[in-house]
């Protein structure tokens, strides 16, 4: 219960104290700033095209684009973004309407209206990148429009969780006249209608981003304007935070710089904010290599890898090993891959091979990126070597290129095995087992599961309570450890390094672990 007497008698207290103190007082209400606020991050995008990115580019999408649905912070359930409302208009989750906030334009001035929502969409599945976002649309049929404010999704099977499809980043609202509706845009050059405008862009560089005035949304903007600056390296990142040519480290941060700041941090002025995620990495192997494509030699690697050493000697116990696709804090998580392996053992692994016929060593490429996931991904995989060629039975070839060129190299299936992280697209089950099964999918890697893709997955759609699909993401772990396709390695958190001038940075990570940068502010005295 508030009490609102002993309040004033607080703020009374405070407002003497700061009469007395001159400017000892900070308060972080006010949206002005005398300077843009400059992130850093190592995830920088690879398109600037929704049509085309199923990836880190997502980060900054949430602020320069709307989508119908987004999330406050805090926010487990997605809500009206540049929708004024949203629902199921059937029983059986088959037809989900929108309608529109009065008023919406892009940046241009252009009216946002239903039809720009409907082209959004349609192009995503016209182009149809490999690997890109229009697998997240295999339930959708068609999108009508009805007036200029309302938009129906059809759907071609009962799907509860199209909702939270539309609340990802992918089904960004593009100006039609700014994007064509067959190929991707490609000037460097955003069309949007969040809450900021991008004001200017060098690849792989930097992002300027200013205030859009013109935003009708979600978004409670608390500063006039963020720069995202783009690391290759994180140990300049951290360098940059602590003399202060940055407020903020996003995404990058390395586990020794997270455990010295937790522990120091006070006394060089930052603070560390800690949010619990459900970020994964895992590794890929592709069934077009002569080795990867064998499921014993998937099956050896998997009884050989070390999870705990991985996450105790590369990662400081910032990270926790992880046994299933689908991380803990989700329905549908499990130990499978524990309960099929247990504890490393090469023995094992070794009879694998053997009785597969494989006496010699297995020769492997791992591939890596080298500038998206922080520092640790280098001597990560360098301990994953380690591991392998310890027991004898694998000869392994490190190799790794920039995320922009990497990607394009596990899409044209380039790659024997390689490692990729994921941070949720939503926070469901579903989200962890759909991108990764099928013809089509985020990895551009086919992944041909059947049982998957038919049975299980359409049955937990058919269910609004997400919390009843247990025994159907259960099954499909069990599928995904017989077939060692995908091979979980560990479960992260998300640590936001901050100047102790920054307020806003313990609410900024939503439940998709994308940085809302309109949280942000600078502590101003007053």
């Amino acid at each position: 219960m508030f009490k609102r007497d002993r309040y004033l008698r607080q703020l009374a207290a405070v407002t003497a104290i700061g009469m007395v103190a001159g400017c000892g007082v900070f308060s972080s209400d006010s949206s002005e700033s005398e300077s843009p606020i400059v992130v850093g991050t190592t995830s920088a995008p690879s398109t600037l095209d929704p049509a085309a990115a199923w990836d880190s580019s997502w980060e900054l999408f949430r602020n320069v684009f709307q989508t119908l649905l987004n999330y406050n912070p805090g926010a487990s359930e997605p809500e009206p973004d540049a929708a004024e409302s949203c629902r199921f208009t059937d029983t059986s989750t088959m037809v989900y309407s929108c309608t529109l906030r009065e008023g919406l334009t892009f940046s241009d001035g252009r009216e946002l209206d239903a039809q720009a929502v409907k082209y959004s969409i349609d192009r995503i599945k016209k182009i149809k990148v490999n690997g890109g976002p229009a697998g997240l649309l295999g339930s959708l049929s068609r999108v009508q429009v009805k007036g200029d404010r309302e938009v129906v999704f059809h759907l071609n099977e009962p799907d509860a969780t199209f909702p939270f499809v539309l609340s990802t980043p992918a089904m960004s609202i593009v100006n039609p006249d700014e994007y064509a509706a067959d190929k991707l845009r490609e000037d460097g050059k955003i069309g949007g209608s969040g809450p900021y405008n991008l004001s200017s862009y060098e690849d792989g560089e930097q992002a300027e981003l200013v205030s859009n005035d013109t935003y009708k949304g979600i978004a409670d903007r608390k500063n006039n304007g963020v720069t995202i600056r783009y690391f290759k390296q994180s140990s300049a990142m951290v360098d940059a935070l602590k003399d202060k040519q940055i407020d903020v480290i996003y995404r990058g941060l390395p586990a020794s710089e997270t455990v010295d700041i937790q522990a120091n941090g006070k006394d060089e002025g930052l603070q560390l904010i800690e949010n619990s995620t459900t970020e994964i990495s895992y590794l890929v192997f592709n069934p077009k290599d002569p080795w990867a494509r064998r499921p014993e030699v998937r099956k050896a690697i998997a009884q050989v890898i070390d999870r705990p050493s991985l996450a105790h000697k590369v990662y400081k116990d910032t990270v926790e090993p992880l046994y299933s696709m689908i991380p803990r804090g989700l329905v549908g998580h499990t130990t499978s891959f524990f309960d099929s392996f247990g504890n490393p053992n090469p023995d094992k692994a070794k009879k694998i091979l053997t009785e597969a016929g494989i006496t010699d060593p297995v020769p492997l490429q791992l591939w890596y990126t080298s500038d998206r996931y922080g520092s640790q991904t280098k001597p990560a995989f360098e301990e994953l070597k380690r591991q392998l060629e310890e027991s004898g039975l694998f000869t392994v070839t490190l190799k790794s290129r920039p995320w922009k060129t990497y990607v394009q190299g596990y899409q044209n299936g380039e790659y024997p095995v390689f490692g990729r992280g994921w941070f949720p697209d939503f926070a469901d089950a579903d989200n962890f087992v759909a991108p990764f099964v099928g013809r089509e999918n985020a990895l551009g890697t086919p992944y041909v599961a059947p049982k998957i893709t038919e049975t299980l997955l359409p049955e937990s759609r058919r269910k609004s309570d997400r919390g009843a699909v247990a025994k159907e993401f259960e099954e499909a772990q069990q599928i995904v450890v017989e077939d060692a396709r995908l091979l979980p390695l560990w479960q992260g958190k998300q640590f936001v390094a901050a100047s102790e001038e920054i307020s806003g940075a313990e609410q900024s990570i939503d439940v998709a672990t994308m940085m809302t940068m309109w949280t942000l502010s600078r502590k101003t005295s007053w």
